[in-house]
């Protein structure tokens, strides 16, 4: 079924009309064209597209790489949402803008890893997971059980 859709797609769109072959690594190529399947369901390997056409490329230190930098941004949200950049005698104006900076900081951050998670790799779902919980955990643990935080908790 989804062969024919894509012929049928391809022939709308003026493409070949040559039926894809499909390769062992997730690719189609069509006469000289290579495409990438999408992945609609959890998988597990180092062959995904994770934020950028092309990147890991097959390469397994690049996919480490990129887990690595999920990781690492999963934490930095969490560092953000849950530490005091402002100073209570800030001017309110200045804390208001650096406030919503921050919070532009947080979101945009946060998207970027749920471009990240729909790339449906399992191991980009472990490390945005344990990232978060290790940044929610480390922020936490060293800080007073009182503190005032400058941004309020991301709401699911």
């Amino acid at each position: 079924m989804r062969r024919e859709q894509l012929l049928k797609v391809m022939d709308m769109h003026g493409g070949m009309s040559m039926a894809p072959k499909s390769s062992t690594n997730g690719t189609m190529m069509m006469g000289r064209h290579k495409m990438m399947m999408m992945h609609m369901t959890f998988f597990w390997g180092k062959d995904s597209l994770i934020l950028f056409d092309g990147f890991p490329s097959h390469n397994t230190a690049y996919y480490v790489l990129a887990l690595f930098m999920v990781f690492t941004v999963s934490i930095l949200i969490e560092f953000i949402s849950h530490t005091r950049f402002i100073k209570p005698d800030t001017n309110p104006m200045v804390a208001h803008l650096l406030q919503t900076l921050l919070h532009v900081l947080r979101v945009g951050l946060a998207y970027l890893v749920m471009l990240a998670l729909m790339s449906f790799n399992g191991g980009v779902f472990l490390v945005a997971v344990l990232g978060h919980a290790l940044g929610f955990f480390s922020c936490r643990a060293f800080k007073e059980p009182h503190q005032r935080f400058d941004l309020p908790p991301m709401a699911c």
